[in-house]
């Protein structure tokens, strides 16, 4: 069968009759759709700049060489790609013309006839963005690298290192962050350091190990309840990390961090910077906003209608961490989390499908599951619509509710052996250096295009000005 909704090649005869569903970022919400709408009478087009589903929620894992970058990510082709009414293609979505009901990517004008944005969200400095060299943030694969890389490096040259106030330098870590992954990190870093110290390295000592855990706000993970707050700052204390909270990050600086509070200033020297504060919506809320005049929220989020859909555009809809759904009962917009996505993603599939049989879908209901945080090894905290829950219980919920969300069979059992390992061992399987220094950040994604020596590109190939055209329907 052929399959190409590009027209490079024509499609199927029926197939071609039917509505053009482009959707643009294949994580939580956008592989959702896909598999709501797998064997279905439409034609999907997956986008994305990445070949592969990143489980973000684990990637403090893959920094603190808990895990390996294949145990949280799988390729899109073998997740959704062998349905025969779904293609994907490899690029990032540059412009759209709402309009004429296209999107541009790799030279094509590919056309629509509904689109739905699930691009997620980036990390923010503030303004600030010559700091993200020297705080990496946490968001994609290459930023867990290079953090392991600068953190296992520093302990390496801390091991050769004669002078002890370097030493204790290159053995400190700053984490900007309290919220979930800040948290998270700076209790699998503080366990990765004391562990490795204690095992591998001759010349170390544990308690010169420092994370210093640093933010504005008053209490760690200010988003949930005091006394799962006051638990997990207790618990992250024990274990060895400081907390340096209600202060200003004023100045990042090679090995340095300032910080404003108190009408003081203060420093701290620290070999290894990571940077888990603040996020932003993909930049392609603000070009629609430009657009067609949708508003935004203060993170760039687009405003939605209950449907999803974008206000005088019903073909256009966001959805995850792109959109702002305030149609909750309290009001209260959808958190940026797997659960709230993966329920609009699902729902947007059965409405897409109603609609298309003239039928409706009863409104958009989230089902608030509660939020959780891993603390340290077999400690978490979760909030369960009120009913709160901390250490080893904590932890086993958020084992399973991970495991259960993890959409690849492959890689839960990959993620479950592994946990399983390391609590038989305390050995973490993932702690290798690779790459050049800073070789993780500024990193291209999207499509690369081969080139031949003396031979233009066929013509044909890759090149129309503009593919696909909308289903008469």
């Amino acid at each position: 069968m052929e399959r190409f909704f590009l027209e490079l090649d024509p499609p199927e005869e029926a197939m071609r009759r039917w509505p053009h569903v482009v959707v643009v970022g294949g994580g939580f919400a956008g592989l959702r759709i896909c598999h709501g709408l797998a064997g279905q009478p439409v034609r999907v087009t997956l986008i994305d700049k990445r070949n592969f589903n990143l489980f973000q929620p684990l990637l403090y894992q893959v920094a603190s060489g808990l895990v390996s970058e294949a145990d949280v990510a799988s390729p899109l082709r073998q997740m959704v790609g062998n349905a025969p009414n779904i293609q994907i293609l490899l690029g990032e979505v540059v412009d759209i013309d709402p309009e004429a009901r296209e999107v541009v990517l790799n030279g094509h004008h590919l056309a629509y006839d509904q689109l739905i944005l699930a691009t997620g969200s980036g990390s923010t400095y503030f303004g600030r963005e010559e700091w993200r060299s020297l705080a990496p943030p946490m968001k994609i694969l290459e930023h867990a690298d290079e953090i392991r890389r600068r953190l296992l490096m520093a302990l390496e040259e801390a091991e050769q290192t004669r002078d002890p106030e370097r030493r204790a330098f290159l053995q400190s870590v700053v984490v900007v962050g309290a919220g979930p992954a800040g948290c998270e990190l700076a209790g699998s870093l503080i366990e990765l350091m004391h562990r490795a110290v204690q095992r591998d390295f001759k010349q170390l000592r544990s308690e010169d190990c420092r994370v210093i855990l640093v933010d504005l706000v008053d209490r760690v993970l200010p988003t949930m309840a005091p006394q799962l707050s006051a638990a997990a700052a207790d618990h992250l204390q024990s274990a060895g990390v400081e907390l340096r909270l209600g202060l200003r990050v004023k100045e990042i600086a090679p090995g340095r961090v300032s910080l404003d509070g108190a009408g003081e200033t203060r420093d701290i020297e620290a070999a290894t910077i990571c940077w888990t504060a603040g996020v932003r919506a993909s930049r392609l809320g603000l070009r629609l906003s430009e657009l067609i005049g949708c508003p935004v929220d203060r993170g760039g989020r687009l405003m939605v209608e209950p449907d999803f859909s974008l206000p005088g555009h019903p073909e256009i809809r966001a959805v995850g961490d792109l959109c702002c759904y305030n149609h909750t009962a309290s009001g209260t917009p959808l958190p940026g989390m797997a659960g709230p996505a993966v329920q609009a993603g699902g729902w947007i599939a059965r409405d897409i499908l109603a609609r298309l049989r003239g039928e409706t879908t009863p409104p958009f209901r989230w089902l608030d599951l509660g939020s959780m945080a891993v603390i340290g090894p077999w400690y978490a905290v979760a909030d369960l619509r009120g009913l709160h829950v901390t250490g080893l219980a904590g932890w086993l919920l958020w084992a399973l509710a991970h495991l259960a969300f993890i959409p690849d069979t492959e890689n839960r059992i990959a993620l479950f052996s592994k946990w399983m390992w390391q609590i038989a061992t305390r050995q973490r399987t993932a702690l290798l250096i690779t790459g050049r220094p800073d070789q993780h950040l500024g990193v291209d994604v999207g499509l690369f295009r081969a080139t031949r020596s003396g031979l233009a590109e066929r013509p044909g190939h890759l090149s129309p000005e503009r593919t696909g055209s909308p289903s008469p329907t």
